[in-house]
């Protein structure tokens, strides 16, 4: 009873951190998106401090251990098609400690929530119905106008949190649009964040996560012939990169963990 309470104690409190980050961000970051439109079309400096949410809620979380690993893009406005496998929600906020702004496909679901969806419009993310295949060619010539300005985008080809600690297979979208576009691709391989906020399920968990940029892969020449062989070589380099970090927090945890 004790424990049930302290993880719902526990909870609150690191929820309650991100709505008073949220409700104190959104202002600004919607001035800048109408006030800063001539010189920043696509809101970057909102979108970065949008994203600056992550730090007080992850300094202010004692059960979390959320860690970047890799060498971030020396010019992350190159542009990249940034990819990563999706665990949990908890990956939005361990990918936006990354130190650069991008703009994020999300759901329409999520962008519908009050104050946190309104400040991801503000900011510039990109909106798709999922299973619609209007939405998505919509929202992938979203994704090239940002791409074009010079911002990298964000994507999830799995398109939706995977329930096993398998890896589901990814969608063609992310790769289409960086062979179209000629856009180099940034993978990110994330492990642990299963456990800080499981599926269907708001309370906190403790948890160390880590996100680890590996190496970009070039899209130069290639064509939509490639695609599939793009796809399975980027899916295996973040399979390979995660089952490392797996085998590295399970022996400091001493033991499986439970994902």
């Amino acid at each position: 009873m004790r424990s049930r309470l302290v993880d719902t104690l526990a909870s609150i409190w690191t929820w309650s951190v991100l709505a008073v980050c949220t409700a104190l961000y959104f202002p600004p970051i919607l001035v800048w998106r109408i006030l800063g439109w001539p010189v920043d079309r696509w809101n970057y400096l909102g979108g970065r401090l949008f994203r600056s949410i992550a730090i007080p809620m992850v300094g202010l979380t004692p059960r979390w251990r959320f860690e970047i690993r890799g060498t971030p893009p020396a010019n992350p406005r190159l542009p990249y098609v940034v990819i990563a496998n999706h665990e949990s929600f908890a990956d939005i906020i361990l990918l936006s400690l990354l130190p650069w702004e991008m703009k994020w496909l999300s759901k329409v679901s999520i962008m519908r929530i009050p104050v946190f969806g309104w400040i991801m419009w503000a900011a510039r993310d990109v909106p798709v119905h999922r299973g619609l295949a209007a939405s998505a060619r919509a929202a992938m010539a979203e994704c090239r106008r940002r791409l074009d300005g010079k911002v990298s985008v964000m994507i999830f080809p799995e398109g939706t949190r995977s329930k096993t600690r398998d890896l589901l297979p990814f969608k063609d979208g992310a790769f289409r649009l960086a062979i179209d576009t000629q856009s180099p691709i940034l993978p990110i391989a994330v492990y642990g964040t299963r456990q800080a906020i499981a599926k269907h399920d708001w309370r906190i968990g403790r948890a160390h996560a880590v996100a680890e940029i590996l190496e970009p892969v070039p899209t130069a020449g290639l064509e939509p012939k490639d695609l599939q062989r793009l796809k399975r070589e980027v899916q295996a380099t973040v399979e390979a990169a995660r089952e490392r970090l797996r085998a590295e927090l399970e022996a400091e945890a001493g033991g499986r963990l439970d994902d």
